[in-house]
């Protein structure tokens, strides 16, 4: 048994939260989300938290802060962190903890982020702030932690703004950046998500390290289970706000004891049926020899490769691999330097400015994280109307008429989600909307950027089946960006395995996962985490005594 399974009963108590209850706010009226939980959690141990979207999971990682966000309140049960009771504490107390004695790395990086200033000034700010260290005590203790989340150019990346570094890497230097003042408890949410598996492999491992090191406490938040079996001593399942079943983890991945923990245990079922042979020689999208990057740098080197009328394209690849490159060199908001997009055999001007309003139409982009990618201040009408109004010329009872057909489409009732904002939606609504408003534009072709890798695995396989629907129904082409190679092998009818700009696999999907593949391909099948709790440890062992690398590349 590894020494994270350790019994941590006898430790020293850090957090007792009893009887938590937590009211949201919708419509003016409160309702409670959070129905009377307990969590015990010592030092030294790691506390995984479970459960599908809406179940209050991260909810309640708040809450171990004595926070709760816009819209919710904490209105019952007590919160002692270190003897400090967080519900009667001060808001100025709680300041002073938060950040340098709790921390918390959020799920959505990129929203977590200041993009007006460089990563290791925001770094800096809490230790220096609160007296923890000197400007240069804290550049230097930055430029380690980014070597040990193996950051690419670990000393130089900080210089970097937010939007010049990959979601993989941003969320590496979030997790560095809670890490910052080496605090008592860290609440992790989602901390893996935008990460590829080689790297995840590596940020488990530090995370891990980490919290043994300074004899800290976690709480794990995560919908992956294989995931929280490699990282937690203790597992809580969490269903509508009420605690459903909690185990040491080893009994809980091999004897779960309830319905609805069996049932996330055995989701991800799904496996569309493969598209058949292209009936017209023509591919819809074909990347022609693309050289692109940023400034001087380039980050796709020389690819080609062709996407024909109803079939899905699974990219994959690790952080800085150069897939979301690729999506921006196809939707014109990166124009190569070498090579063309061509659309139905005609090639496409680089940048989209250039393209008419026809061309920007067929090729329509769903992002990665919901959260950022829809106005919080606009309605749901207005979010699927814009591009019915811009690309279609539609107004008046046509427009209402075409938006409640899309939400229909999309598997949510027009007259409960049309004028919602937001905010009062769940993350996987949200994504729906997100497909909603692609497909308001009528196009042919999608990129799906990581559309799923926020989403716990029963929202998951719902978008999922949504998107295997959608593209039988109006012969859609999609091109499946993604680090998740289950995911891959539900949804994708060809894959190209990228790396550090460069195609180096390229087949139908089922090639993909039989025997031989180019060594990169080998190394993120095997770095695919399973149930098994002592998976992580073995494999470790496994490639210490190989002298194999978890990863062929920090990027």
């Amino acid at each position: 048994m590894s020494a994270k399974k350790k019994d941590k009963a006898n430790g020293e108590v850090l957090l007792e939260m009893h009887g938590l209850r937590i009211d949201g706010q919708a419509e003016d009226e409160w309702h409670e989300i959070v129905k009377g939980i307990d969590i015990i959690l010592h030092r030294g141990e790691v506390l995984g938290l479970i459960g599908e979207s809406g179940a209050g999971k991260s909810t309640a990682g708040l809450a171990a802060m004595g926070f709760a966000r816009p819209g919710c309140r904490i209105s019952g049960g007590s919160i002692v962190f270190d003897g400090i009771d967080l519900m009667s504490a001060s808001e100025e107390e709680k300041r002073k903890l938060r950040g340098v004695r709790i921390a918390y790395v959020a799920q959505s990086a990129a929203a977590a982020f200041n993009p007006a200033h460089k990563l290791i000034e925001q770094f800096c700010e809490t230790p220096v702030e609160h007296g923890k260290s000197s400007k240069a005590q804290a550049e230097a203790d930055a430029k380690d932690l980014y070597k040990r989340l193996l950051l690419p150019d670990p000393d130089h990346i900080g210089f970097r703004y937010p939007h010049q570094v990959s979601g993989g890497q941003l969320q590496r230097a979030m997790t560095a950046m809670a890490l910052s003042c080496r605090p008592d408890l860290i609440i992790f949410d989602e901390p893996t998500t935008a990460l590829d598996v080689t790297t995840q492999i590596e940020v488990l491992v530090t995370i891990r390290d980490i919290v043994r090191q300074f004899n800290a406490a976690a709480i794990y938040i995560t919908h992956d289970l294989a995931v929280v079996a490699q990282m937690a001593d203790r597992i809580m399942v969490l269903r509508y706000g009420e605690l459903d079943e909690q185990a040491d983890t080893e009994k809980m991945m091999s004897d779960p004891q309830q319905d609805y923990t069996k049932t996330l245990w055995a989701v991800r079922s799904f496996q569309k049926q493969p598209a058949g042979a292209p009936t017209d020689p023509t591919p819809l999208i074909k990347v022609d020899h693309v050289t692109a990057g940023y400034g001087p740098v380039n980050v796709l080197h020389d690819i080609s490769f062709e996407i024909h009328r109803g079939q899905t394209v699974g990219v994959v690849g690790e952080s800085g691999s150069g897939k979301s490159t690729a999506a921006r060199v196809i939707t014109g908001l990166l124009p190569p330097k070498q090579g063309q997009v061509l659309v139905n055999g005609e090639a496409l001007p680089g940048d989209y400015r250039k393209r008419a309003k026809e061309q920007l139409r067929h090729a329509q982009m769903i992002y990665q994280m919901a959260d950022t990618a829809v106005n919080p201040r606009h309605r749901i009408r207005e979010i699927i109307g814009r591009p019915l109004s811009f690309y279609l010329g539609m107004k008046g009872a046509k427009l209402e008429k075409r938006i409640c057909e899309l939400l229909d489409m999309i598997e949510l009732e027009p007259g409960e989600f049309i004028d919602r904002f937001p905010g009062e939606l769940s993350g996987g609504q949200k994504q729906r909307i997100c497909i909603a408003r692609a497909l308001a534009a009528e196009p042919k072709f999608i990129i799906c950027d990581e559309v799923t890798s926020a989403l716990d695995q029963i929202v998951a396989e719902g978008i999922l089946k949504l998107l295997d629907r959608l593209q039988r129904e109006l012969d859609l082409s999609y091109m499946f960006i993604t680090h998740d190679l289950a995911t891959i092998r539900a949804i994708a009818d060809e894959v190209i395995v990228m790396l550090q700009g460069r195609i180096v696999e390229h087949g139908p999907c089922k090639e993909m996962f039989t025997p031989p593949h180019h060594e990169y391909t080998d190394l993120l099948l095997s770095s695919v985490p399973e149930m098994d709790p002592n998976w992580l440890d073995g494999l470790l062992k496994q490639r210490q005594e190989r002298g194999v690398m978890a990863s062929t590349s920090s990027s």
